[in-house]
């Protein structure tokens, strides 16, 4: 057995005989079962980033329905790069973690003024571009460009702690270190497949590997009651044998969210609605929404209260509350949101707002980029669906 050293915690790596096995059977198992996904087989590096953003925090089943639509409109760096910020944000909408889509169009922007439109082909420069970190930068290099890249993401963590029984909390120093020196002794040290073009080789079998790598450990190697007897390396892992697969990997500590009350209003003048865009520095930064703030009291929202004393800093608009319109329950970051809809309307226009804001026609809403709670309000702006109070949950 192999040993890391530099740690005051002595743990060992696998043999190259249980290496050279483990190979073997997944390979064996993903021939058979590999996912049919659709930016599964390309290996244009610009589609397989596109993938690989959407999927970080994201799962597979939600990323199927983006992927294809996303690539339409954005089919290379160059078209990313020359779109507006608030339509990358419109295609990205429903996705979350919006600072992906953000720092993704930077980066289309430096491929192309730093890159000349291409997507670079080494290591170091894909780790460089905003938004991609070292597994992102593993990935992309191995299944675009056949590289011997390790990866470690949610699914392998899992995985390669559950073949070494590690039994502490992966993501800490010792255990990163660790499971890295994992994902890097497991990988081919050769392509068995590499074709001879020239004299350039494709080493196609690291992409394939590492794919299986994903796909064991989202089908198989699950985080509840893993399918351990139809797993192709169940012999040769230690948490399996050893009867902790339930237990590894050290569960986290459970998020703890904060109780928090905000209102947004529903404001309409002439046919329009008053709609506002989250600058830079804050949550939903680019997006729109109607015109949203805490609540920061019980008192009964009116134009002298301090939320609308905020609404009015915040839009340039002095507004009073006419009734309410329904209740969104949903969750960001560590809170838990209460989010009460009023209808309500202007008193007086000041002319100075903080934030960017615009009267929008009910028909062009679908061309704002909105935040998940300002797309359901849009859905319920029908006068037929006023007439009773709703509670939309989205959590």
């Amino acid at each position: 057995m192999t040993k890391i050293s530099s740690t005051p915690t002595v743990f060992s790596l696998p043999n190259s005989k249980w290496i050279k096995d483990f190979r073997q059977k997944l390979l064996a198992w993903y021939a058979e079962h590999a996912r049919t996904l659709p930016w599964r087989g390309t290996t244009d590096p610009y589609e397989v980033w596109i993938s690989e953003i959407m999927l970080q925090q994201t799962t597979t089943a939600t990323v199927e329905g983006y992927y294809c639509r996303f690539l339409k409109r954005f089919p290379n760096p160059q078209m990313l790069a020359e779109a507006d910020n608030s339509e990358v944000l419109r295609y990205w909408e429903g996705l979350g973690y919006y600072r992906r889509a953000v720092q993704l169009h930077r980066a289309a922007q430096i491929i192309v003024s730093e890159h000349h439109g291409q997507f670079p082909s080494t290591y170091d420069k894909i780790l460089a571009l905003p938004g991609i970190g070292r597994y992102t930068a593993g990935a992309i290099s191995s299944i675009a460009y056949h590289q011997r890249m390790p990866i470690l993401e949610a699914n392998t963590i899992r995985l390669h702690s559950r073949l070494l029984a590690y039994p502490d909390d992966p993501t800490k120093s010792y255990g990163n270190k660790l499971l890295w020196q994992m994902a890097e002794i497991v990988l081919p040290e050769q392509d068995n497949n590499a074709q001879n073009n020239g004299n350039n080789k494709q080493n196609t079998q690291y992409s394939v590997f590492n794919q299986a790598l994903m796909d064991l450990g989202s089908m198989v190697c699950v985080p509840k009651s893993p399918d351990c007897p139809n797993c192709p390396v169940v012999k040769l892992c230690q948490a399996a044998q050893k009867g902790l697969q339930d237990m590894i990997p050290a569960l986290k500590k459970e998020q703890e969210f904060e109780e928090r009350s905000e209102a947004a209003l529903v404001i309409e003048k002439n046919g329009k609605y008053l709609m506002m865009r989250y600058p830079e520095g804050v949550r939903w930064a680019g997006l729109w929404d109607f015109p949203r703030h805490v609540v920061l009291s019980e008192q009964p929202l009116n134009y002298d209260t301090d939320f609308c004393l905020a609404i009015q800093q915040m839009t340039g608009y002095k507004v009073t509350i006419l009734s309410p319109l329904t209740t969104i329950r949903h969750s960001v970051t560590r809170f838990k949101i209460t989010l009460n809809v009023y209808v309500a309307e202007v008193l007086e226009n000041y002319g100075k707002s903080e934030y960017k804001i615009q009267w929008v026609k009910e028909k062009d809403l679908i061309k704002l980029a909105l935040n998940t709670t300002g797309r359901k309000i849009t859905k319920l702006l029908d006068t037929d669906q006023r007439s009773h109070q709703k509670t939309l949950k989205l959590f």
